[in-house]
């Protein structure tokens, strides 16, 4: 074990009850001789969490804290990511990701209210959540201890940790013959380790804990109509709803038609490359409706130059740089973008597949009259040739330029 800064009489725990934390309880009171509270977050997970405090207590844990932190993690994470439209890579829409800043901050918070010597979390050593864990402690507590003890301790795979839960009869819900890693929140579910580690092997239906299967969804499309203000959902099939209830239907709506299955190779900020599956139904079908907003009601320059930061929003919350000043900072050009992001999108979920089938807004910079090739056409297409003239003379000037050297040649 490393040699510790200053003597650890309390550590916070971030505690999911998963197989590493579960663990986790023990090994700490057992190497540090220090008292364990657990935190658990109510992300809208999909579970009761209310087992987690038999489970923790009797697991070793002097007391459990249990937030609901829902609410707030729609308004102040998710909501930021929908307007922004960041998807990792291209792909992943940052559900794990956007979570891990919420979970540290109200980590941090326990930790001065109890006191405690030091925070703990359950991140690998070579995964991205270590980094977003203490990196946003740091952010909030630059003198507070972190923890990582799945880079200290003896075991060395999932297989192990199974049997040391076996030896001191903690319940634990992994197998070794499904021995798969899950994160899951409102936002969506990330799925990793066992034959998922080979990037060539189809991911098995007993990966996916909520999707449909494409080729066992309904037959028939499910057409949706999502309205927002100012970038924000705020209306489902002309129902007025909260941006958290509408996150929750479209989960179910989406799973039905197996919308939202995402399976890549990304690059990790450690530098390695990892295979990682995600569920994120209601995720696509929102960022999906919000870009075809976007397209009616923002300016061409303003659109463009949105989508070339995007990328970047993307790695800041990714890396764990949720509270930096670069990712404060882009978040208030998303914020000035959406003004006028107000209108309603129609699309239909179709064995697994989002499809936008109609958009208006009544910000919309679409004008029937200058687009139309029908009667009704006001646009002057007899201003296109001096457009054209002015807009290709630094091209003509260089031809001109090429073609004289290569006589003289």
């Amino acid at each position: 074990m490393k040699k510790k800064q200053r003597k650890i009489r309390k550590v916070v725990l971030a505690y999911s009850g998963g197989l590493d934390t579960s663990v986790m309880i023990r090994w700490l009171i057992e190497n540090y001789g220090c008292e364990v509270i657990a935190f658990a977050a109510d992300l809208g997970q999909g579970e009761d969490l209310k087992p987690l405090r038999e489970k923790a207590i009797r697991t070793g844990a002097s007391k459990i804290v249990i937030k609901d932190v829902k609410q707030e993690f729609v308004k102040e994470y998710v909501l930021p990511a929908i307007k922004a439209n960041v998807l990792y890579e291209g792909k992943y829409p940052l559900a794990t990701a956007l979570a891990r800043p919420l979970i540290a901050k109200w980590l941090m918070a326990i930790a001065r209210q109890e006191k405690a010597d030091a925070v703990a979390h359950g991140s690998t050593g070579k995964g991205n959540d270590q980094v977003r864990f203490e990196v946003t402690a740091f952010a909030l507590d630059p003198d507070i201890q972190v923890l990582a003890p799945v880079r200290e301790w003896e075991m060395k795979t999932r297989e192990e940790e199974i049997e040391y839960a076996k030896r001191y009869n903690i319940p634990v819900s992994a197998t070794k013959k499904k021995p798969y890693s899950i994160d899951a929140n409102l936002y969506g579910r990330s799925i990793e380790c066992g034959v998922l580690e080979d990037p060539w092997v189809t991911p098995p239906e007993d990966a996916f804990q909520s999707t449909t299967s494409p080729l066992k969804a309904p037959s028939k499309p499910c057409t949706i109509k999502l309205g927002f203000e100012r970038g924000v959902p705020v209306r489902l099939n002309g129902q007025k709803a909260s941006p958290l209830e509408i996150i929750q239907e479209l989960t179910t709506l989406g799973d039905q038609h197996g919308v939202g299955r995402i399976d890549l190779v990304e690059n990790r900020l450690v530098g390695i490359k990892s295979r990682e599956v995600y569920e994120a139904s209601a995720a696509t079908i929102l960022i999906t409706a919000h870009r075809e907003l976007e397209s009616l009601t923002l300016d061409r320059e303003t659109s463009h130059f949105k989508e070339t930061i995007v990328p970047k929003y993307a790695e800041l919350i990714y890396y764990g740089l949720w509270f930096s000043p670069l990712r404060k900072a882009l978040a208030a050009f998303v914020e000035a973008t959406q003004e006028n992001v107000t209108g309603e999108v129609r699309l239909q979920l179709y064995k697994g597949t989002c499809i936008p089938v109609g958009r208006r807004s009544p910000f919309s910079l679409y004008d029937k009259s200058l687009a139309t090739y029908e009667t009704g056409d006001m646009f002057d297409q007899s201003a296109a040739k001096g457009f054209i003239e002015i807009f290709g003379l630094p091209l003509k000037v260089q031809a001109r330029v090429n073609k004289k050297q290569r006589k003289e040649k």
